[in-house]
Order: structure tokens, then C-alpha cells, then sequence
């Protein structure tokens, strides 16, 4: 599979030359990245802890592509429900709900909202905490720990089965976002850009009131789409923009305090990574609702400056995802004529071969470009098997479109992994990528695991993880003009900030304003700082 990618990846680059030089041009090491070279290339020989004892402290820019929930740990959840006096329910092998291990378990509200009073058959989540073997089946079924495929239930249906599991939480957010931000600046992380799903319970009540044009079932036009617009506006669906702002800052606002940002002495390192918000919408639900959510989901990325964008959620291949892919990349067309402002990514193409039917493979992330206009697609794992690749490669290639790349995820839901993932026929074809971590928690990895990974598994260079790291930040959606001259062009700075840039220089007074001016390029200066330090550091 490596072979037939370096072939389909030769053919691409020959193809794309001309093109596409102009952004990658060939540059010497600098005498740190020559010695940084040097130095993973020996801890890769060494092993995967040694490898990532060098990366750890690496710069690495952003993660892209997080959902905040599937971030948290499974402990941090355990922790909260015996805080909060809820119960644990066991399942039986083949429940109906959802696929179901043999010691599965999931979280479970106190009868007669009492807290730790407990069904027959229950426990209390307190008793967790005494009691080794229900802490390791808690741990196991909120995660991918120890999971092992059966007849029946494999790593695609134990991930997305733990997120049941663990809801009847109550909105901790701003202590996940702490949890977060905490091991993210533990990594050297910069910016985080989180998927959430904020109420909006309105507008799916309003969605289902109003309903759905009985001749849409497959394809519905911009006057249709216009016309439920006006009557969700018209019947109050604004009036959840305020209860989500409230929501999104609330949880900035607790995470605050629990790091103790703004405060001289005690200030956790935590609060120097920055965070914006991707509106999370649910594709897995009738289509009155998903329009409903998808246009509140733009309303508050219109208000809300800390929301940056929006980005569609939940297993693809499940059945109305599948049925409606076309249907709701419609829905996203016509709202983006109306709000072109508002940045778009999309999960597209985490399917493979055997998920669903071929056709299923063929299309998904080519509409997500034409017809959802994601600036970033989320996986794009399936982008080999979709009609006319190197035609779809080519225009992701020109117009800079950037893949969020979820090594871990990829292998544990989709089997895909080594050879078989496209990586290297992005690289090949110049297509923009980043590394990210799509759910550490359940996953039970950090961003450095994924570079770890991306080095043993897919060969990367310290050069490739540098790349990765800058392409993140260049591909956020943080606000203002970029610090590099031309798209994905990491050598040639704008003018103004042209001088060299080393751990301890300041920018000039020009540079300066323009920083201060354009957050994504005050970021993008400061990660070049920290390269600069990282590199002169080692040993």
C-alpha cells in the first residue's frame, strides 16, 4: 500500500509542479533544525518513550480538531459523578440501546432526584472510588482502554458508544476546559479550537413544529431553504443566541478562575493558551432539526466573536447521515450565501472501504468543498476512494484546503492506520494537513502522542512536524491577516516582520502593530519564537 501511495502520490506531484511550487519552495536546514533532525531521528531509534520525551516540549502550534467532551478524561468524569450523587447502571452483553461489552457501564440519575439514591442494581459513583474493579470498568467503558473487538462490537461502535456512557453530567465545561488547556500547555500548545454543542433546544422544537417540505426528502432548493430561514426568525429562534453566548462564557469565564488568569503571582501557565469555539451541529437527526440547529449554529458565530465557526458532528456513516449527506451540504450552501462571514469545517470522509456502500465513498468530501464550503475538512480518510481523486487532490491543493489529520482516531474507528492512510497522498499532492487529536480522552492520547505516531507510524521528519505545527496556525480560524506572505509559504514573512526571529528578539515597532492588529499572526510570531527556543535548547 506504501507503493501504490508513492506511485499515485508521484503522479499527483508531477501533475501539481507547476502549480504548486511556488508553496513549498526548497530551502537549507537552519543549523537548529539540522541538530533537531539529528536528534529525533536517534530517539526513533531508541523507542516511542524516547521519541516522546524529545517531542513533548516541541512547539506545536494548534489543535484543529478537538470535541471538548471526548477530550476529557474518563477519571475527570468519575470524579464529577461522585461529586454530583449519581448512579451507575450495568448493561448486558447486547443491550439494545448501543453495542454493550459484557462489563459496560454507564452513568445513571438518583432516583427521586436524590442524590446517591440509586435504582435496584445500581451503586452510587461514590462506591467507584472505593472499589478498584467498578473504577476499571468505568475507566474501560467511557474510553478505548483495554478494548478488545467481538462478535458484534468493534472500535467504531465502542467509541461512539461511550459518549452515552458518560452523559447525565452536569455542564462542567469551564472545569474540561481547564483540563484541557492545562495538558495542552503542558505540550506546548498555543491555541485550541474546541467543538461544542450548546443548547438549543428551541430551535430543535421550532424545527420540528415547522417541519420539513414534503417534496424535500432528497434535495431541496435556496427559496425552500429561504423560506423555513424566515419562519424560524420569525417564530424566536434568536432568542437561543443569547443562551449559548451565556453558555460559551461561562465556561471561558469558570475556566478562568479555577487557572487563576489575570492574577500576578498565581497565574496557571494553562491561561496563555488560547481558546475559540467551533458550534458543534448534530447531522444525525431529521432534517427540520438539523436546518434548525445549523442556522442557529451560524446566527451565534455572527454574534459571537469567541465562536469562529461550525462544524457538523456524529458518526457519518449512520443511516441518516448517509441518507441526507447531499441534503445537508445544501442546507450549508444557502446558509453561507447568507452568511459568508461565518468559517466552515466539516468532518468528510471518515468512512472506509466496508463501512458503507462504495458510493457512499465517493462524493463526501468533494461536496463538502463545493457545496458546504469547509475551509478545513475533518479526517478526509476516504479521500483516495472518491471519484476522480487527483482531480479533488489538485483543488484542495490550489485553494489550500487543509485536512485534519486524526491518526489515532483514524486507526481505532476505521481500522485505518500505517500504509493505508492517505497522509502521504496529501503530502504528495501539497494538500495543507496538521496533526490533531479529535477525542484524547476516550482516545486516551495528547497531541503528543500524535506526533509520536506520526513519526514511527508514518515516517515523518522533525521538517514535517515543524510543517504541521505552523499549518495549524496558518488554518485556524483566529482573526486578522496571517504572518506569512503568501498562503502555506512558511519561509518569505510580510515585510514588516521580516527580521530574524530568535528566543529573545522583540519585534520592531512596525511588526509589532501589525501583531497587536491580527491575532492570527500575533500567534503565528510566537510560535516562531518558540521554535527558535525549542531549537536552541536542545541538547
Amino acid at each position: 500500500m506504501i507503493r501504490a501511495h508513492l506511485v499515485f502520490g508521484f503522479l499527483i506531484s508531477t501533475t501539481f509542479c507547476c502549480a504548486v511550487a511556488q508553496t513549498q519552495p526548497p530551502t537549507a536546514l537552519t543549523p537548529g533544525e539540522s541538530h533537531a533532525s539529528r536528534v529525533l531521528e536517534a530517539a526513533k531509534k531508541v523507542g516511542p518513550g524516547e521519541l516522546y520525551a524529545f517531542l513533548k516540549p516541541m512547539p506545536k502550534g494548534a489543535d484543529l480538531h478537538m470535541h471538548l467532551s471526548g477530550a476529557v478524561y474518563a477519571e475527570t468524569f468519575i470524579s464529577e459523578a461522585a461529586r454530583e450523587g449519581l448512579c451507575v447502571a450495568f448493561f448486558a452483553h447486547g443491550a439494545p440501546a448501543t453495542p454493550e461489552g459484557q462489563r459496560a457501564a454507564r452513568f445513571a440519575t438518583p432516583q427521586l432526584d436524590q442524590p446517591n439514591h440509586c435504582a435496584p442494581g445500581q451503586v452510587t459513583a461514590t462506591f467507584a472510588l472505593h472499589h478498584q474493579p467498578l473504577y476499571d470498568d468505568l475507566v474501560d467503558s467511557f474510553s478505548m482502554r483495554s478494548f478488545v473487538p467481538t462478535q458484534g462490537i468493534d472500535g467504531h461502535d465502542q467509541f461512539f458508544a461511550t459518549f452515552d456512557r458518560f452523559g447525565g453530567l452536569k455542564n462542567n465545561a469551564g472545569e474540561w476546559l481547564d483540563e484541557v488547556a492545562t495538558r495542552a500547555a503542558s505540550q506546548n500548545e498555543q491555541y485550541l479550537e474546541i467543538m461544542q454543542t450548546p443548547t438549543f433546544s428551541n430551535a430543535k422544537g421550532l424545527g420540528n413544529l415547522i417541519g420539513w417540505p414534503t417534496d424535500a426528502e432528497h434535495s431541496v432548493t435556496s427559496a425552500e431553504l429561504a423560506h423555513l430561514r424566515d419562519q424560524l426568525l420569525t417564530a424566536g429562534l434568536r432568542d437561543e443566541v443569547a443562551i449559548d453566548e451565556k453558555e460559551f462564557a461561562d465556561a471561558e469565564a469558570a475556566r478562568n478562575v479555577i487557572e487563576h488568569c489575570g492574577a500576578a503571582t498565581s497565574e496557571a501557565p494553562a491561561c496563555h493558551v488560547r481558546i475559540h469555539w467551533l458550534y458543534q451541529i448534530l447531522r444525525g437527526f431529521p432534517p427540520e432539526q438539523v436546518f434548525a440547529q445549523t442556522l442557529l449554529g451560524f446566527e451565534v458565530a455572527s454574534a459571537d466573536p469567541d465562536v469562529v465557526g461550525i462544524n457538523f458532528v456524529m458518526p457519518e456513516d449512520g443511516y441518516l447521515s448517509m441518507r441526507d449527506y447531499h441534503l445537508q451540504m445544501q442546507m450549508l450552501d444557502y446558509l453561507h450565501s447568507i452568511y459568508p462571514k461565518v468559517h466552515i469545517s466539516l468532518h468528510a470522509g471518515e468512512l472506509a472501504p466496508g463501512l458503507v456502500p462504495p458510493a457512499g465513498l465517493s462524493f463526501h468530501i468533494r461536496e463538502a468543498i463545493d457545496l458546504g464550503h469547509a475551509q478545513r475538512i475533518g479526517h478526509g480518510v476516504d479521500v483516495l476512494y472518491e471519484d476522480r481523486p487527483e482531480a479533488l487532490l489538485k483543488e484542495m491543493a490550489g485553494q489550500h484546503i487543509m485536512v485534519e489529520i486524526n491518526l489515532t482516531s483514524n486507526a481505532v474507528i476505521l481500522g485505518i492506520e500505517g500504509s493505508a492512510h492517505p497522509l502521504h497522498a496529501y503530502m504528495a499532492a501539497h494538500v495543507p494537513w496538521a496533526l490533531s487529536t479529535d477525542d484524547e480522552g476516550v482516545s486516551r492520547i495528547d497531541l503528543t502522542h500524535e506526533y509520536v505516531r506520526g513519526v514511527d507510524e508514518q515516517g515523518l521528519t522533525y521538517l514535517e512536524l515543524k510543517r504541521s505545527a505552523r499549518t495549524s496556525l496558518e488554518h485556524s480560524f483566529l482573526q486578522g491577516k496571517s504572518l506569512w506572505a503568501a498562503p502555506d509559504d512558511f519561509v518569505h514573512r510580510i515585510p514588516a516582520c521580516n527580521a530574524a526571529i530568535t528566543a529573545a528578539s522583540k519585534p520592531s515597532s512596525a511588526c509589532a502593530a501589525f501583531l497587536s492588529a491580527n491575532e492570527k499572526a500575533g500567534e503565528q510570531w510566537a510560535l516562531e519564537q518558540r521554535f527558535a527556543f525549542f531549537e536552541s535548547s536542545i541538547h
